[in-house]
């Protein structure tokens, strides 16, 4: 009897045993595989390190400094950020940066939104797929060179002023991108240009995510497009919304090469955005350490606005 007990209590030690030196080399293979990931991921991170956050760091280092890229510099504190908002032209260059999210945000969404519930009543369609390919075009253009092209067609014998003349608005036209009152908004309509076609694109593909059977339930309730658009549409879009709206934030509070080629932050300083007053600061005033502490300002803002939307449109 004695020996039976001693014996299932070795066959029970040597299974624990067992099971622990298995899980002992699960643990080690699992420590194993988590290493042999970051050793393939370590190129990349050493590449974004070097290339990416390291100018980030460098910046914030610069932005406390007077320098003008060559000589000494000159340790000045918060100098340079107190001069970004006393300042009334890299002030202004953030005002005018907040007034291009309405085109750049406010307004592509809206169309967009629009666009894609339409072209969902077009699926399968031949036209609902050239107006796809039509709407995608803009994005295909690098925006060099959308600034070039609408600079064209905002000057005195563009088609814009050709457009407004042929149907007797002669007094109208203008040289949009020279007026002074005029030019900014004539700057942010090429960022609605630019955002609307990737914004409905966007929305396309979320709308094809939605079952269908809720469109059909809603029909079957008696509620029309509208009605459909607000209840089903519009509350299944949440996360590609979401995107929408981060997305073309950042680029109208980057924007730069549209605003550069097109007007160069003219006529005087209306159509001044961030972008181009860093890029003014740094290479043409020789003031890096001002350049720094306005991009650092400019990347601040940009969290402090699309942290609290990503939570908003975060899907529950």
């Amino acid at each position: 009897m004695q020996l039976t007990k001693s014996l299932g209590i070795s066959r029970k030690e040597g299974a624990t045993g067992a099971r622990n030196r298995s899980r002992n080399r699960s643990r080690r293979g699992l420590r194993a595989r988590r290493w042999a990931g970051w050793l393939f991921a370590l190129p990349a991170l050493a590449f974004y390190g070097v290339f990416n956050f390291r100018p980030v760091l460098l910046s914030i280092q610069y932005s406390f400094y007077d320098w003008d890229g060559v000589g000494a510099s000159t340790w000045v504190g918060m100098k340079n950020y107190v001069e970004v908002f006393t300042d009334s032209e890299q002030f202004s260059s953030l005002l005018h940066a907040f007034y291009l999210i309405l085109f750049f945000t406010v307004l592509p969404v809206t169309l967009a939104l629009i666009t894609a519930s339409v072209l969902r009543q077009l699926q399968g369609r031949f036209t609902g797929a050239l107006a796809r390919t039509l709407l995608f075009l803009p994005q295909i253009i690098p925006g060099a060179a959308a600034g070039v092209a609408w600079t064209w067609m905002y000057s005195d014998n563009g088609v814009v002023n050709q457009l407004l003349r042929a149907i007797g608005l002669d007094s109208l036209a203008r040289p949009w991108l020279a007026d002074f009152t005029w030019a900014l908004t004539a700057v942010g309509f090429i960022g609605t240009w630019l955002s609307a076609g990737l914004c409905t694109m966007l929305l396309l593909a979320g709308i094809g995510k939605i079952d269908a059977s809720l469109y059909e339930a809603a029909r079957i309730d008696g509620a029309g497009p509208i009605r459909q658009f607000w209840s089903v549409t519009l509350p299944g879009l949440r996360a590609e919304i979401g995107v929408c709206v981060t997305i073309t934030i950042i680029a109208a509070l980057a924007s730069f090469d549209v605003v550069y080629l097109a007007t160069q932050g003219g006529p005087g300083t209306q159509t001044m955005v961030p972008g181009v007053a860093v890029y003014t600061l740094a290479f043409n005033d020789n003031r890096l350490g001002a350049a720094s502490a306005l991009a650092v300002v400019l990347a601040l803002i940009v969290i402090a606005i699309v942290a609290p939307l990503q939570r908003l449109f975060r899907e529950k």
